[in-house]
């Protein structure tokens, strides 16, 4: 018996290292029939270790910073043979979307700070493959409200893709810890402080706040505000490094990226590295990990209020994951969910998937909860106003409350990467305030055409890329300041 379980188990393992070898030559064949590396892909920045980060200041990872510029600029932008001024290349300095150009590079670390004595700070930290960009709008916004605004590039970001590829989630974590000191010190004893966090900046933000319930020595946020929260990825982050084992060996180095694409946006990376994916998941992995700890040891119970913005349409992250592993867990402590629908009035709602035209109404527990929901939904069939309602913490009744404002008749939902951004955002706004700031208006664009044409996408181009409610959410933004 016992021979004849050895025979069974030499042949799967057999079977299992042929089906491994035919999965690792078909992803070998996959990138080298794809787009070569460019020196954005291979060139690598001298950032900051986690430990040197926790051993310096503001001043220091800003001069830091600046050094990987300047080194960029020589290694990268100085090397680019491109003549032609029309190319939309961010590292080509011809290029009319060159952030170096512009009035305010934003890829870069920066604080705002109020007139006169600070009401308090805020943190913000921006999304994976993103840069401090993406929550400018919200920055100005605390600004005139009297709080000192600390926004940090968190390391691998803002210069070369290829920076991802030896970034650790732990260097994200020790970004942020770096920027909630520095935040700390300008402001008096006792000032509130927020962390706002889009993305996989709100996978730190949670992360932060659970480490300072820990840790007494780490300044404690008084309230969290999550944008897009990377609280859980798919499932296929958690395997993404074996797509990358064929980069091991020089001659496969594509294999270490799962997508190789034209970087045409200033502000956020379009390639993507195998290692960041698997980052993603290891961060939400230990955030997980230590939101059921800290809830056992009951330490959960003095995590400060938490307010989300979630599209329950969302390619990037888990919307369940969102309510699943991070709302259902939480105490009755003042936090709130707010969820934006899909547009239902829009002529396309019959083509929808029914998970998604319905996914508002399988999400959630049945209430009473701990914690307050707000659904941003259209008011009635075939109107396209929008009303929001909400269900308070420990209660089963729900009121309704127009908004005044209404779903484009074109948009049948929001997306991942729309929430941050106004209508009027100079590079994401449909309406753009001032357009080709920044050398591309990406909201104003509505290309069509055959297939296999473009260089990327269709869905890269025509993906919902800015907040017609984000008025709104910046008003419950500023409610929690009050």
């Amino acid at each position: 018996m016992l021979q004849r379980t050895r025979f069974w188990l030499r042949r799967i393992a057999i079977l299992l290292t042929i089906v491994l070898l035919v999965l690792l030559t078909l992803r070998v064949a996959m990138t080298e029939r794809g787009p070569a590396l460019q020196l954005w892909h291979t060139w690598l920045p001298d950032e900051l270790s986690d430990s040197e980060m926790d051993n310096t200041d503001w001043a220091g990872y800003l001069q830091n910073e600046q050094q990987i510029f300047v080194q960029m600029k020589r290694n990268v932008s100085d090397k680019i043979q491109d003549s032609s001024g029309e190319t939309y290349n961010r590292y080509a300095e011809n290029s009319p979307v060159y952030p170096g150009h512009f009035a305010t590079d934003w890829n870069r670390s920066y604080q705002l700070l109020p007139k006169g004595k600070p009401r308090g700070a805020v943190v913000l930290l921006h999304g994976l493959t993103d840069s401090p960009y993406s929550l400018r709008h919200f920055a100005v916004d605390y600004q005139q409200k009297g709080y000192v605004v600390v926004a940090i590039r968190l390391p691998g970001h803002g210069t070369v893709p290829a920076a991802l590829t030896q970034t650790e989630w732990e260097d994200w974590m020790a970004a942020t810890r770096l920027a909630v000191r520095e935040a700390h010190r300008r402001i008096p004893a006792g000032a509130p402080l927020q962390i706002m966090g889009f993305s996989n900046g709100g996978a730190l933000a949670m992360k932060y706040a659970l480490d300072a319930l820990e840790d007494p020595a780490l300044p404690a946020p008084g309230r969290l505000i999550l944008i897009s929260p990377m609280i859980g990825v798919s499932s296929y982050a958690r395997y993404a490094g074996l797509a990358g084992l064929p980069s091991l060996l020089p001659a496969f180095a594509q294999s270490a990226w799962l997508s190789i694409l034209p970087e045409f946006n200033p502000f956020k990376y379009n390639s993507f590295p195998v290692k960041a994916a698997r980052q993603s998941w290891l961060l939400t992995r230990a955030l997980q990990s230590q939101l059921h700890r800290e809830q056992d040891s009951h330490l959960l119970n003095k995590l400060p209020p938490v307010l989300t913005f979630q599209s329950v349409a969302d390619a990037t992250v888990s919307t369940p994951a969102v309510v699943r592993g991070l709302y259902n867990l939480l105490p009755a402590n003042g936090s709130e969910l707010v969820l934006f629908d899909v547009n239902k009035s829009v002529r396309l709602s019959p083509l929808m998937r029914p998970g998604a035209l319905h996914a508002a109404d399988n999400l959630l527990p049945p209430p009473p909860r701990n914690y307050r929901v707000t659904l941003v939904t259209d008011a009635t069939p075939g109107s396209s106003a929008a009303v929001a309602q909400t269900t308070p913490s420990g209660s089963t009744i729900t009121t309704s409350v127009p908004l005044g404002l209404s779903y484009p008749p074109d948009v049948y939902s929001l997306s991942h990467v729309a929430l941050p951004f106004p209508p009027d955002d100079s590079l994401y706004g449909r309406q753009p305030e001032h357009p080709g700031e920044f050398g591309v208006s990406f909201g104003m664009l509505t290309p069509r055409g055959e297939r296999s044409v473009l260089m990327v996408s269709l869905d890269m181009l025509m993906r919902q890329s800015s907040n017609p409610f984000w008025p709104w959410m910046r008003q419950r933004v500023d409610q929690t300041l009050q």
